[in-house]
C-alpha cells in the first residue's frame, strides 16, 4: 500500500474540495488531520487571489491580483500570472504546521494535508525542504494536490510524482468518476 497520497487535476475541478470532505471523512472516524489547504478569495463576483487556510481555521493570504496587492515595500516580488504572492504571509502560516507536525503526544497516525504543492508555494525554499522531510519522515500520510504536468516541469512536483510510495489520482469533472473515486482515496488511508 502506499504511504501518500495526491490528487491532480486541472484548475477548478474540485480537487480541494475532496480533501475537505476526505477530511471531514477521517476526522469523523477518529483520524488526527492537520495542514492547510488553499482558498479561492472573491470581491465583487471576480476572483482576487487565494488565501491559505489552516485545518483548524487560521486563514492569511497566498496570493492577490496585482491592483489589490498593493506596493511590494522594496522586497522582492513573486508572481504567477495575474497574482502577486505573499510569501512572507505563507511561510509564517504554513511553515510552523511542518514543524509541529508528529509533535503531538500520543502514537496514533496523523494525516498531513498540502493543498497544494503548486508554483506559488515553490517561491518558498523553506516549504519545498519542509515537504521533503515530511514525505521521508515517518510519522505521518500526507493527503496532497499537486498541478497536472503543463508547461515547464515543476520540480518537487515531479519529485512527489515520481516517488514509489505515492500515490498519484487524476480528479476529472466527471462527478460520477468523482464520488466513485471517493471511496478510493479515503481507502488509502484505512488502517491509520
Amino acid at each position: 500500500m502506499f504511504k501518500h497520497v495526491f490528487l491532480t487535476g486541472p484548475p477548478g475541478v474540485g480537487k480541494t474540495t475532496l480533501v475537505q470532505k476526505a477530511c471531514e471523512a477521517l476526522v469523523s472516524s477518529g483520524v488526527g488531520v492537520e495542514g492547510f489547504y488553499t482558498e479561492e478569495v472573491r470581491e465583487g463576483g471576480r476572483r482576487v487571489g487565494f488565501d491559505v487556510v489552516t485545518m483548524t481555521g487560521e486563514r492569511g493570504h497566498l496570493s492577490r491580483i496585482r491592483d489589490v496587492a498593493g506596493a511590494s515595500h522594496g522586497r522582492r516580488e513573486y508572481t504567477v500570472g495575474q497574482y502577486v504572492v505573499d510569501l512572507p504571509s505563507f511561510e509564517n502560516l504554513a511553515l510552523p504546521l511542518f514543524r509541529n507536525v508528529g509533535s503531538a503526544a500520543g502514537a496514533s497516525r496523523k494525516v498531513f494535508v498540502i493543498d497544494e504543492i503548486g508554483k506559488m508555494e515553490l517561491f518558498s525554499q523553506s516549504f519545498i525542504r519542509s515537504v521533503r522531510q515530511t514525505l521521508d519522515g515517518s510519522s505521518c500520510t500526507i493527503l496532497g494536490t499537486i498541478p497536472i504536468p503543463k508547461g515547464k516541469p515543476l520540480g518537487l512536483v515531479e519529485e512527489v510524482r515520481s516517488r514509489r510510495d505515492v500515490k498519484v489520482f487524476t480528479v476529472s469533472t466527471n462527478t460520477s468518476t468523482l464520488s466513485g473515486k471517493k471511496e478510493r482515496y479515503l481507502g488509502q488511508f484505512r488502517g491509520l
